[in-house]
């Protein structure tokens, strides 16, 4: 009986540090592609949605100066706005779920960067992105050089649309309670009132999903815990 070990029991020569660097950076140019493509297409999305929102509210206008704001004004509004809602909030959904894939994206990244210092401890120092794939991770690399605040937020894309599409929302409700009631004033209140709350509900819906995401998430280079 031999005592040499079978060829398929030997285990594998280890793989030299060139190859994995490679490997790494073929997926890293992947996902960056696939972030490219993502935020070209819903950047596409606001931009068509935007056009239609111009032309819905021209298109409105002129119809009032033709009809004297009487006759099919009111139904012929109101199908316009609320087909313009229906686009904004497929709109609105679409960059919601975009802002959640690039938080992944960015946190996949962070992830390869830290293989990358696995690699070579000594390049961790010219990062300027993290190498961590923790939440405190991906936000440091979305914002090198201080901490993220709520101005980012608050100029986000996601942020923008939510309030141009709850926008819409309230005119259309508030055309509803005019066209039906006549009583104006309460139009314009309920509208305004129903703007405030579509805000307010889609950025807790938005932020839920996104402390959904990162609970389902278990990070394997954490962020060291601050002293």
């Amino acid at each position: 009986m031999t005592d040499a070990a079978s060829p398929t029991s030997a285990e594998p020569p280890p793989v030299p540090p060139g190859v994995r660097a490679q490997i790494l950076a073929t997926e890293h140019w992947g996902l960056l592609a696939s972030r490219s493509t993502s935020q070209a297409e819903v950047l596409t999305r606001i931009a068509i949605f935007l056009t239609l929102v111009s032309a819905a509210l021209v298109s409105v206008s002129l119809l009032g100066q033709a009809t004297k704001y009487s006759g099919p004004f009111a139904p012929s509004a109101l199908g316009i706005l609320g087909l313009l809602y229906v686009i904004g909030i497929l709109t609105q959904v679409r960059v919601i779920n975009v802002a959640d894939e690039d938080m992944m994206f960015v946190i996949a990244m962070n992830r390869l960067r830290a293989a990358y210092v696995d690699i070579d401890p000594g390049v961790e120092r010219y990062f300027f992105a993290s190498a961590h794939d923790d939440e405190v991770g991906m936000q440091r690399t979305y914002s090198f050089l201080r901490p993220r605040g709520s101005t980012q937020v608050a100029g986000s894309s996601m942020v923008f649309i939510i309030v141009v599409n709850s926008a819409v929302l309230g005119m259309f409700v508030g055309g509803l309670i005019a066209a039906l009631t006549g009583l104006y004033g309460l139009a314009i209140v309920v509208g305004a009132v129903l703007v405030v709350l579509s805000v307010v509900v889609w950025l807790m819906l938005g932020y839920r999903g996104y402390r959904r995401s990162l609970a389902s998430y278990t990070p394997i280079s954490p962020s060291a815990p601050e002293s």
